[in-house]
């Protein structure tokens, strides 16, 4: 069984790159360590690192070098109406202190009272300065400018609601695979072994998204916006069969007052980031309804991108562990800053994703790089042999399980069925896969 990686080592690793102003190559990561690790193994934690966000590369080949990532980095500017203190993020002291909280049972948590909720002002109040929301209104812009809202949910299925069905119920540990997700989205199977209640709430997603991207629901004026409706509508059909009493599906546990002050504040925020992170932070804070809050937070939050013709939000590449750190930070500490730091890397990531008009450059995946050979050969497997998507995931399952590394299973099985699923006639070649292969292969897919 392969070696368990210390968190202990990962923060002194990241801990030393964070002396390097200009970023740090591998050699001089590992001559600066306390620690004796060889070049392979070093390069695996910084790959491992570079994966969960902690840290970014740039430059190529023997220039590449690491710096500690931008969205971890202690002394980011603060949003307007914050201190230092509320930038947070691993590996710094204040997630060390959120940590203790989601240890305590929940019974003996201390739940933040309405302060955060009734001293936001709108349009006043901003968790995201001018800047940032400038920035990702320009990334966020439709390659085709001014189209009628819902553009980008035309599509009978495009890949976007299926990335963000999988990644939204990933962050409630879902065991579906993408490639699973995709083959029980199109068919309504379960995939084999995987039980009831995980398949539930995929089908549930799929549900309360195509509500979301009811076209006649978008453009209507009044049709798709935070009112009690909308929500109590997402929240009944992400909890469809999954609450023993359905009754409760629609209830909320709050005041009514404090419940409709809420909704109220997000319909009079002007701008849509800053619209679709307060109701981020402040529905699983509320806590309004017995279960999927932050499902419910997670899919209304593209409310105000959809009606805008934005690019949607998708949670792609989110750290569940990080996620989780952002949402009690604000639960039990009231500190909106590492949830509003993750989101903006998060929007980022969707905009590399989806955007069609620009060339987003971001830094070479390490991940990916480390295993280039084995997904290569994996892929191009899949497309000789015409496997369909339920052949071709327990294929993958199957090669991660017997030559991957445990800690890098999940990541390699969702690295390859992206590839696959995104791949066309124009980048086949890479796999060393002819056009007609890959024709045929389709009929099958």
């Amino acid at each position: 069984m392969p070696k368990e990686i210390s968190a202990t080592e990962l923060d002194a690793i990241v801990q030393v790159i964070g002396q390097f102003p200009n970023g740090a190559a591998v050699s001089e990561v590992r001559g600066a360590l306390d620690i004796e690790l060889s070049r392979r193994t070093l390069q695996r934690r910084l790959a491992r690192l570079v994966e969960a966000g902690r840290l970014e590369t740039f430059g190529e080949g023997r220039a590449q070098r690491y710096r500690v990532s931008p969205l971890l980095k202690e002394g980011t500017p603060p949003a307007t109406g914050e201190t230092d203190d509320d930038v947070v993020g691993p590996p710094t002291a204040d997630v060390r202190d959120i940590r203790p909280g989601a240890e305590r049972p929940i019974r003996e948590r201390h739940v933040c009272s309405p302060d955060l909720l009734a001293a936001y002002q709108p349009n006043r109040t901003f968790y995201l300065d001018e800047a940032t929301r400038c920035r990702l209104r320009e990334l966020g812009q439709s390659p085709e400018g001014c189209q009628p809202a819902g553009t980008h949910a035309k599509d009978p299925y495009p890949r976007w609601m299926v990335d963000l069905i999988w990644n939204s119920s990933r962050l409630e540990e879902n065991p579906y695979s993408l490639l699973e997700t995709w083959q029980v989205l199109h068919t309504g199977q379960p995939a084999e072994g995987k039980d009831a209640g995980a398949t539930q709430m995929l089908l549930n997603h799929k549900a309360a998204i195509d509500l979301l991207v009811d076209i006649d629901l978008v453009n209507a004026p009044d049709g798709m916006a935070f009112n009690h409706s909308t929500v109590c509508k997402l929240r009944t059909l992400l909890s469809e069969n999954l609450l023993p009493d359905s009754s409760t599906s629609w209830r909320s546990r709050v005041p009514d007052g404090t419940f409709h002050s809420l909704l109220h504040k997000a319909t009079a925020i002007a701008d849509p980031f800053e619209q679709a992170l307060f109701v981020l932070v402040h529905v699983p804070r509320l806590q309004p309804f017995a279960d999927v809050n932050a499902r419910a937070s997670r899919l209304a939050a593209n409310i105000p991108l959809l009606r805008r013709n934005l690019i949607p939000l998708s949670f792609v590449d989110v750290p569940k562990n990080l996620y989780a750190s952002g949402l009690l930070s604000v639960y039990e500490l009231n500190r909106p800053g590492l949830l509003r730091d993750l989101f903006v890397w998060a929007y980022e990531r969707s905009c590399r994703r989806y955007s069609t008009a620009r060339w987003l450059p971001g830094a070479p995946d390490l991940f990916r790089m480390q295993y280039r050979e084995p997904i290569r050969k994996l892929v191009a497997s899949v497309v000789h042999a015409r496997m369909n998507k339920g052949r071709a995931a327990a294929r993958i399952k199957a090669f991660a399980l017997g030559w991957v590394p445990v800690d890098d299973q999940p990541r390699f099985i969702e690295v390859v069925e992206t590839e696959l699923l995104n791949l066309h006639e124009g980048n086949v070649a890479r796999y060393r896969v002819r056009p007609t292969e890959f024709r045929n292969w389709q009929q099958c897919w």
